[in-house]
Protein backbone atom coordinates (compact mmCIF):
# COMPACT_ATOMS: atom_id res chain seq x y z
CA UNK A 1 0.00 0.00 0.00
CA UNK A 2 2.55 2.33 0.57
CA UNK A 3 4.25 1.81 -2.78
CA UNK A 4 1.58 2.16 -4.15
CA UNK A 5 1.27 5.87 -2.25
CA UNK A 6 4.42 6.66 -3.26
CA UNK A 7 4.47 5.58 -6.81
CA UNK A 8 1.40 8.25 -6.84
CA UNK A 9 3.48 10.63 -5.08
CA UNK A 10 1.01 11.37 -2.25
CA UNK A 11 1.43 10.74 1.84
CA UNK A 12 -2.33 9.09 1.84
CA UNK A 13 -3.81 8.04 5.01
CA UNK A 14 -6.85 6.16 4.58
CA UNK A 15 -9.34 5.91 8.01
CA UNK A 16 -10.59 2.38 7.86
CA UNK A 17 -13.17 1.26 10.43
CA UNK A 18 -12.00 -1.51 13.10
CA UNK A 19 -15.73 -3.77 11.68
CA UNK A 20 -18.58 -3.06 9.82
CA UNK A 21 -22.37 -3.47 11.25
CA UNK A 22 -24.26 -5.76 9.26
CA UNK A 23 -27.61 -4.65 10.00
CA UNK A 24 -29.76 -7.35 8.48
CA UNK A 25 -34.00 -6.68 8.90
CA UNK A 26 -34.73 -3.70 10.66
CA UNK A 27 -37.61 -3.63 12.77
CA UNK A 28 -39.10 -7.10 11.30
CA UNK A 29 -40.40 -9.19 13.95
CA UNK A 30 -39.43 -13.30 13.65
CA UNK A 31 -36.74 -12.49 11.22
CA UNK A 32 -34.65 -15.98 12.81
CA UNK A 33 -37.25 -17.51 11.47
CA UNK A 34 -35.94 -16.42 7.75
CA UNK A 35 -32.48 -16.69 8.40
CA UNK A 36 -33.20 -20.48 9.28
CA UNK A 37 -35.86 -21.06 5.74
CA UNK A 38 -32.09 -20.46 4.07
CA UNK A 39 -30.65 -22.64 6.11
CA UNK A 40 -33.24 -25.30 4.75
CA UNK A 41 -32.67 -24.07 1.40
CA UNK A 42 -28.82 -24.29 1.90
CA UNK A 43 -29.09 -27.78 2.95
CA UNK A 44 -31.20 -28.50 -0.01
CA UNK A 45 -28.56 -26.99 -2.55
CA UNK A 46 -25.68 -28.60 -1.10
CA UNK A 47 -27.77 -32.30 -1.39
CA UNK A 48 -28.37 -31.50 -5.02
CA UNK A 49 -25.35 -30.13 -6.30
CA UNK A 50 -23.71 -32.91 -4.93
CA UNK A 51 -25.33 -35.53 -6.09
CA UNK A 52 -25.20 -33.37 -9.82
CA UNK A 53 -21.48 -33.61 -9.41
CA UNK A 54 -20.87 -37.17 -8.15
CA UNK A 55 -23.16 -38.32 -10.89
CA UNK A 56 -21.42 -36.53 -13.71
CA UNK A 57 -18.08 -38.09 -12.09
CA UNK A 58 -18.89 -41.29 -11.69
CA UNK A 59 -20.80 -41.69 -15.00
CA UNK A 60 -17.90 -41.70 -18.14
CA UNK A 61 -20.44 -40.92 -20.74
CA UNK A 62 -21.11 -37.42 -19.32
CA UNK A 63 -17.77 -36.70 -19.34
CA UNK A 64 -18.35 -34.13 -22.49
CA UNK A 65 -17.79 -30.52 -23.00
CA UNK A 66 -21.10 -29.68 -22.15
CA UNK A 67 -21.14 -31.75 -18.55
CA UNK A 68 -17.94 -30.25 -17.67
CA UNK A 69 -19.82 -27.02 -17.52
CA UNK A 70 -22.33 -28.22 -15.81
CA UNK A 71 -20.15 -29.39 -13.24
CA UNK A 72 -18.59 -26.32 -13.00
CA UNK A 73 -21.69 -24.95 -12.14
CA UNK A 74 -23.08 -26.89 -9.73
CA UNK A 75 -19.54 -26.69 -8.40
CA UNK A 76 -19.80 -23.05 -8.70
CA UNK A 77 -23.33 -23.38 -6.57
CA UNK A 78 -22.16 -25.34 -3.98
CA UNK A 79 -19.24 -23.22 -3.25
CA UNK A 80 -20.70 -19.67 -3.27
CA UNK A 81 -23.60 -21.23 -1.19
CA UNK A 82 -21.38 -22.16 1.27
CA UNK A 83 -19.41 -19.17 1.35
CA UNK A 84 -22.56 -16.99 1.85
CA UNK A 85 -25.26 -19.22 3.65
CA UNK A 86 -22.97 -20.55 6.79
CA UNK A 87 -21.72 -16.57 7.57
CA UNK A 88 -25.01 -14.90 7.33
CA UNK A 89 -26.50 -17.69 10.26
CA UNK A 90 -23.81 -16.46 12.44
CA UNK A 91 -24.28 -13.38 11.99
CA UNK A 92 -27.71 -12.93 12.63
CA UNK A 93 -28.55 -16.70 14.38
CA UNK A 94 -26.17 -15.84 16.78
CA UNK A 95 -25.98 -12.00 17.18
CA UNK A 96 -22.37 -11.68 15.56
CA UNK A 97 -23.16 -8.54 13.48
CA UNK A 98 -19.82 -7.16 13.78
CA UNK A 99 -17.66 -8.31 11.08
CA UNK A 100 -14.18 -7.00 11.20
CA UNK A 101 -12.65 -4.98 8.10
CA UNK A 102 -10.72 -8.03 6.31
CA UNK A 103 -13.34 -10.67 7.19
CA UNK A 104 -15.97 -8.64 5.42
CA UNK A 105 -13.62 -7.83 2.26
CA UNK A 106 -12.86 -11.43 1.90
CA UNK A 107 -16.71 -12.47 2.39
CA UNK A 108 -17.35 -10.42 -0.53
CA UNK A 109 -14.87 -11.28 -2.82
CA UNK A 110 -16.08 -15.07 -2.52
CA UNK A 111 -19.79 -13.77 -2.62
CA UNK A 112 -19.29 -11.80 -6.12
CA UNK A 113 -16.50 -14.13 -7.50
CA UNK A 114 -18.75 -17.14 -7.40
CA UNK A 115 -21.89 -15.44 -8.52
CA UNK A 116 -19.62 -13.59 -11.59
CA UNK A 117 -18.84 -17.74 -12.46
CA UNK A 118 -22.22 -18.66 -11.90
CA UNK A 119 -23.79 -16.10 -14.68
CA UNK A 120 -20.78 -16.90 -16.96
CA UNK A 121 -21.60 -20.40 -16.75
CA UNK A 122 -24.70 -19.84 -18.24
CA UNK A 123 -23.14 -18.23 -21.11
CA UNK A 124 -20.79 -21.24 -22.16
CA UNK A 125 -23.71 -23.55 -22.00
CA UNK A 126 -25.49 -21.15 -24.96
CA UNK A 127 -22.67 -21.27 -27.30
CA UNK A 128 -22.69 -25.03 -26.65
CA UNK A 129 -26.48 -24.82 -27.57
CA UNK A 130 -25.52 -22.98 -30.83
CA UNK A 131 -23.08 -24.61 -31.70
CA UNK A 132 -24.83 -28.45 -31.10
CA UNK A 133 -27.98 -27.18 -33.17
CA UNK A 134 -26.45 -24.45 -35.67
CA UNK A 135 -23.82 -26.46 -36.57
CA UNK A 136 -24.13 -29.70 -35.60
CA UNK A 137 -21.34 -31.88 -38.01
CA UNK A 138 -18.58 -29.20 -37.07
CA UNK A 139 -19.71 -29.40 -33.31
CA UNK A 140 -16.97 -32.31 -32.15
CA UNK A 141 -14.43 -29.89 -34.14
CA UNK A 142 -15.77 -26.56 -32.28
CA UNK A 143 -16.69 -27.49 -28.41
CA UNK A 144 -13.84 -29.61 -27.57
CA UNK A 145 -12.88 -30.85 -23.75
CA UNK A 146 -9.65 -28.10 -24.51
CA UNK A 147 -11.78 -25.30 -25.77
CA UNK A 148 -14.20 -25.68 -22.58
CA UNK A 149 -11.54 -26.05 -20.05
CA UNK A 150 -10.08 -23.14 -21.33
CA UNK A 151 -12.98 -21.43 -21.37
CA UNK A 152 -13.75 -22.12 -17.92
CA UNK A 153 -10.24 -21.37 -16.75
CA UNK A 154 -10.44 -17.99 -18.24
CA UNK A 155 -13.93 -17.17 -16.66
CA UNK A 156 -12.19 -18.18 -13.48
CA UNK A 157 -9.27 -16.21 -14.15
CA UNK A 158 -11.09 -13.08 -14.99
CA UNK A 159 -13.96 -13.19 -12.24
CA UNK A 160 -11.19 -13.41 -10.00
CA UNK A 161 -9.24 -10.42 -11.22
CA UNK A 162 -12.05 -7.89 -11.53
CA UNK A 163 -13.01 -9.00 -7.97
CA UNK A 164 -9.58 -8.24 -6.26
CA UNK A 165 -9.96 -4.79 -8.24
CA UNK A 166 -13.59 -4.25 -6.88
CA UNK A 167 -12.06 -5.06 -3.27
CA UNK A 168 -8.84 -2.79 -4.06
CA UNK A 169 -10.82 0.25 -4.74
CA UNK A 170 -12.86 -0.41 -1.51
CA UNK A 171 -9.24 -0.68 0.55
CA UNK A 172 -9.02 3.26 -1.39
CA UNK A 173 -11.96 4.27 0.71
CA UNK A 174 -11.97 6.53 3.75
CA UNK A 175 -14.85 5.87 6.17
CA UNK A 176 -15.13 8.83 9.14
CA UNK A 177 -17.86 7.39 10.99
CA UNK A 178 -16.17 5.12 14.17
CA UNK A 179 -19.32 2.64 13.34
CA UNK A 180 -19.91 1.59 9.71
CA UNK A 181 -23.79 0.10 9.19
CA UNK A 182 -24.45 -2.03 5.93
CA UNK A 183 -28.11 -1.85 5.21
CA UNK A 184 -27.92 -5.69 3.99
CA UNK A 185 -27.59 -9.38 4.89
CA UNK A 186 -23.63 -9.24 4.00
CA UNK A 187 -21.02 -7.13 3.04
CA UNK A 188 -22.73 -6.07 -0.09
CA UNK A 189 -20.09 -3.58 -2.41
CA UNK A 190 -22.56 -0.85 -3.06
CA UNK A 191 -24.11 -0.64 0.62
CA UNK A 192 -20.12 -0.51 1.34
CA UNK A 193 -18.37 2.37 -0.72
CA UNK A 194 -21.86 4.45 -0.89
CA UNK A 195 -20.84 5.39 3.04
CA UNK A 196 -16.99 6.62 2.03
CA UNK A 197 -16.18 10.14 3.12
CA UNK A 198 -13.85 10.65 0.46
CA UNK A 199 -13.59 10.36 -3.02
CA UNK A 200 -15.92 7.03 -4.28
CA UNK A 201 -16.17 7.76 -8.06
CA UNK A 202 -13.59 5.16 -8.67
CA UNK A 203 -15.87 2.48 -6.82
CA UNK A 204 -19.28 4.19 -7.89
CA UNK A 205 -17.58 3.51 -11.41
CA UNK A 206 -16.78 -0.16 -11.24
CA UNK A 207 -19.74 -0.55 -9.85
CA UNK A 208 -21.69 0.54 -13.13
CA UNK A 209 -18.90 -1.74 -15.15
CA UNK A 210 -20.12 -4.87 -13.01
CA UNK A 211 -23.46 -4.25 -13.82
CA UNK A 212 -23.24 -4.07 -17.33
CA UNK A 213 -20.45 -6.56 -17.84
CA UNK A 214 -22.01 -9.27 -15.66
CA UNK A 215 -25.72 -8.63 -16.16
CA UNK A 216 -26.54 -6.80 -19.58
CA UNK A 217 -23.39 -8.17 -21.52
CA UNK A 218 -24.44 -11.80 -20.48
CA UNK A 219 -28.03 -11.64 -20.68
CA UNK A 220 -27.68 -10.04 -24.38
CA UNK A 221 -25.24 -12.71 -25.36
CA UNK A 222 -27.44 -15.23 -24.15
CA UNK A 223 -30.40 -13.85 -25.85
CA UNK A 224 -28.78 -13.56 -29.18
CA UNK A 225 -27.49 -17.11 -29.31
CA UNK A 226 -31.73 -18.08 -28.70
CA UNK A 227 -32.38 -15.72 -31.75
CA UNK A 228 -29.81 -17.68 -34.16
CA UNK A 229 -31.04 -21.03 -32.55
CA UNK A 230 -34.71 -20.09 -33.70
CA UNK A 231 -33.69 -18.56 -37.62
CA UNK A 232 -31.74 -21.92 -37.33
CA UNK A 233 -34.50 -24.09 -36.54
CA UNK A 234 -36.41 -22.53 -38.96
CA UNK A 235 -34.72 -24.12 -41.80
CA UNK A 236 -35.31 -28.05 -40.28
CA UNK A 237 -37.74 -29.64 -42.13
CA UNK A 238 -40.29 -30.80 -39.61
CA UNK A 239 -41.46 -29.60 -36.89
CA UNK A 240 -41.03 -32.96 -34.46
CA UNK A 241 -37.05 -32.62 -35.38
CA UNK A 242 -37.64 -28.63 -34.19
CA UNK A 243 -39.40 -29.82 -31.10
CA UNK A 244 -36.47 -32.56 -30.29
CA UNK A 245 -33.60 -29.70 -31.08
CA UNK A 246 -35.59 -27.06 -28.28
CA UNK A 247 -36.01 -29.83 -25.63
CA UNK A 248 -32.34 -30.15 -25.68
CA UNK A 249 -32.16 -25.86 -25.09
CA UNK A 250 -35.09 -26.41 -21.79
CA UNK A 251 -32.87 -27.03 -19.26
CA UNK A 252 -30.47 -24.47 -20.31
CA UNK A 253 -33.26 -21.99 -20.52
CA UNK A 254 -35.25 -22.59 -16.82
CA UNK A 255 -31.56 -21.68 -15.26
CA UNK A 256 -31.40 -18.44 -17.45
CA UNK A 257 -34.64 -17.66 -16.17
CA UNK A 258 -34.35 -18.67 -12.67
CA UNK A 259 -30.86 -16.56 -12.33
CA UNK A 260 -31.96 -13.36 -14.47
CA UNK A 261 -35.79 -12.52 -13.67
CA UNK A 262 -34.98 -12.06 -10.19
CA UNK A 263 -32.30 -9.88 -10.69
CA UNK A 264 -33.86 -8.21 -13.03
CA UNK A 265 -36.67 -7.35 -11.03
CA UNK A 266 -34.41 -6.56 -7.66
CA UNK A 267 -32.30 -4.03 -9.65
CA UNK A 268 -34.81 -2.63 -11.44
CA UNK A 269 -37.03 -1.65 -8.03
CA UNK A 270 -34.91 1.05 -7.08
CA UNK A 271 -37.27 2.23 -4.03
CA UNK A 272 -37.29 -1.04 -2.27
CA UNK A 273 -37.26 -0.46 1.31
CA UNK A 274 -34.04 -2.60 3.11
CA UNK A 275 -35.64 -5.10 4.33
CA UNK A 276 -37.34 -5.93 0.77
CA UNK A 277 -33.87 -5.81 -1.08
CA UNK A 278 -32.60 -8.09 2.09
CA UNK A 279 -35.11 -10.81 0.96
CA UNK A 280 -35.25 -9.67 -2.92
CA UNK A 281 -31.43 -10.32 -3.00
CA UNK A 282 -30.80 -13.23 -0.29
CA UNK A 283 -33.30 -15.15 -2.30
CA UNK A 284 -31.96 -13.94 -6.05
CA UNK A 285 -28.27 -15.86 -4.05
CA UNK A 286 -29.87 -18.91 -2.28
CA UNK A 287 -32.78 -20.11 -4.75
CA UNK A 288 -31.04 -20.73 -8.21
CA UNK A 289 -28.55 -22.98 -6.42
CA UNK A 290 -31.09 -24.53 -4.84
CA UNK A 291 -33.29 -25.20 -8.64
CA UNK A 292 -30.52 -25.57 -10.84
CA UNK A 293 -29.81 -29.93 -9.67
CA UNK A 294 -33.48 -30.16 -9.46
CA UNK A 295 -34.01 -28.63 -13.36
CA UNK A 296 -31.32 -30.75 -14.40
CA UNK A 297 -32.36 -34.28 -12.86
CA UNK A 298 -36.00 -33.66 -14.16
CA UNK A 299 -35.60 -31.99 -17.38
CA UNK A 300 -31.85 -33.89 -18.54
CA UNK A 301 -32.38 -37.16 -20.02
CA UNK A 302 -28.59 -38.02 -19.65
CA UNK A 303 -28.62 -36.82 -16.33
CA UNK A 304 -31.84 -39.35 -15.39
CA UNK A 305 -30.22 -42.00 -17.34
CA UNK A 306 -27.22 -41.76 -15.27
CA UNK A 307 -29.07 -40.98 -12.00
CA UNK A 308 -31.09 -44.24 -12.31
CA UNK A 309 -28.25 -46.23 -13.73
CA UNK A 310 -26.32 -45.50 -10.56
CA UNK A 311 -29.09 -46.20 -8.35
CA UNK A 312 -29.57 -49.71 -9.60
CA UNK A 313 -26.10 -50.37 -9.60
CA UNK A 314 -25.95 -49.30 -5.51
CA UNK A 315 -29.24 -51.53 -4.96
CA UNK A 316 -28.06 -54.48 -6.52
CA UNK A 317 -25.13 -54.05 -4.29
CA UNK A 318 -26.73 -54.14 -1.74
CA UNK A 319 -28.49 -57.16 -2.52
CA UNK A 320 -25.26 -58.90 -3.01
CA UNK A 321 -24.07 -57.79 0.34
CA UNK A 322 -27.18 -59.39 2.02
CA UNK A 323 -27.07 -62.35 0.44
CA UNK A 324 -23.29 -63.15 1.22
CA UNK A 325 -24.12 -61.91 4.61
CA UNK A 326 -26.85 -64.31 5.03
CA UNK A 327 -24.35 -67.21 3.41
Amino acid sequence: MDLFNSALGKNITFVRPAYFIISGFIGLPNAMYYYIFLFFVYIISVVGNTVVMTVIYLDHNLWTPKYMVVFNLAFTDLFGTTALVPKVLDLFLFNNNRISYSDCLTFLFFCYATLMIQILNLVALSYDRLIAIKYPLHYQVRVTHRFMFSLIASFWLFAIAVCLTAVGLLTRLSFCKSSVVVNSYFCDHRQIYRQACNDKTPSNVFALFLYVIFLWLPLSFILGTYVCIVFALTRVATAQERVKALKTCTGHISLVAIYFIPVLISTSLHNLHSNSRIISISLTSVFPPMLNPIVYVLQTQEIKTSLSKLLKITKQSKCTVRKLLIR
